[in-house]
């Protein structure tokens, strides 16, 4: 079938937009059609090249859709069911897996970053007839996909998909990071550096676990409104003033520091942030040659932690359904989360706004 998506072709070049041919699903696979896209900063990462991926493929990770069509062996859904597609996809028998963090599967991780399939082969071709890659198995950047079945989470059809697609990234990975990695507890001091989609999520996740106090780091001073919007107690624009005396000042540091945008300059503010005994936790990515400045005089001495970040630990087709019933039954501001929806023409003006810090919460491209 014939199927529009945005491509990256070139590391550092415009997303391109055309036409590809989409083979049916397989074994065990799901043809997906697609309502809901989000832009990540991920996307903006690969996009510039800073973080290596085998190209040319369809962009996107973070998406939501309705089941079109199922491959022999489907059992976990039907053709009609809503869903979301998860961008990692377990293997269940590697030594990872078996450890209970799917999350960091490494049976599947060279398919991940291949660009492919779980059997080693792509499912698209361009008009010339040459192989295009998957993003992250899911391909969000496209109207439709073929899917493994096990990255598919059926949803409840009264769960609005627009906020569903975030359910693939930002809302586990947030979510996850303060009840998994972190485990935050009442009553801890916590600060979140960086206030898009995942670290909005972060902040939501904090405030509900009654953190105090809940600080907020952002280098765009017009995002302290949404920061108090979804439970921060005090906000610091790092682009007038340094955090690290003021947080020190405030509460003697932090019990839990949050660097959600990938900056190596945040994760050693955060570093220094944090009180004896504290946890700096990295969730956001960043590019793959970027180093941060860090001495480690203090992390035996007061008994630090660094924590790295990936999915949220989440268990996909366990904790994903949990984050939807919260949704359902709780005032955790996922819908707060969008603030721009575009089409699919529009996704190189995302990407711009993006490198220029002027998106608040999550932009999702609208398919219909």
């Amino acid at each position: 079938m014939k199927i529009k998506a945005a491509l990256l072709r070139e590391p550092n070049k415009p997303y391109t937009i055309e036409e590809l041919e989409l083979e049916p699903p397989r074994e065990h696979e799901v043809l997906v059609k697609y309502a809901y896209t989000g832009y990540c900063h991920t996307d903006l990462h690969m996009a510039l090249g800073e973080v290596q991926i085998a190209l040319p493929m369809i962009a996107g990770h973070e998406c939501a859709g309705v089941v079109e069509a199922v491959g022999s062996g489907v059992t976990n859904v039907v053709p009609g069911d809503h869903v979301a597609c998860t961008w990692m996809v377990p293997c269940g028998t590697c030594p990872t897996c078996r450890r209970g963090m799917g999350n960091i599967c490494m049976g599947n991780f060279e398919a991940f970053l291949g660009g492919t399939m779980l059997d080693g082969t792509c499912r698209q071709t361009d008009k010339d007839g040459n192989v295009i890659r998957h993003c992250n198995f899911v391909s969000g950047f496209s109207d439709h996909a073929v899917v493994p079945d096990t990255g598919v989470i059926p949803l409840p059809k009264e769960f609005p998909l627009d906020v569903a697609a975030l359910m693939s990234c930002c809302i586990p990975t947030g979510w996850g990071a303060v009840f998994n990695t972190a485990q935050v507890a009442p009553g801890d001091a916590v600060v979140v550096f960086g206030l898009g989609g995942v670290g909005l999520n972060v902040l939501r996740a904090a405030a509900m676990r009654q953190a105090y106090p809940l600080i907020a780091v952002d280098l765009e001073e017009s995002k302290e409104d949404l920061a108090r919007e979804f439970g921060a107690t005090h906000f610091i624009c790092n682009s007038k003033e340094d955090p690290v005396g003021v947080i020190q000042k405030l509460c003697g540091g932090a019990n839990v520091a949050f660097e959600a945008i990938g900056d190596p300059g945040a994760i050693v503010q955060a570093w220094w942030c944090l009180a004896p005994a504290g946890k700096l936790v990295v969730v956001g990515v960043t590019p793959q040659d970027a180093v941060a400045n860090m001495p480690f005089f203090v992390l035996p001495l007061q008994q630090r932690q660094i924590l790295g970040n990936l999915y949220g630990g989440i268990s996909t087709h366990l904790d994903i359904p949990k984050l939807v019933n919260l949704g359902m039954t709780s005032d955790v501001h996922y819908e707060k989360l969008i603030s721009g929806k575009f089409k699919l023409e529009q996704i190189n003006d995302v990407a711009e706004a993006m490198l220029k810090r002027q998106i608040r919460g999550r932009w999702v491209c609208e398919w219909e």
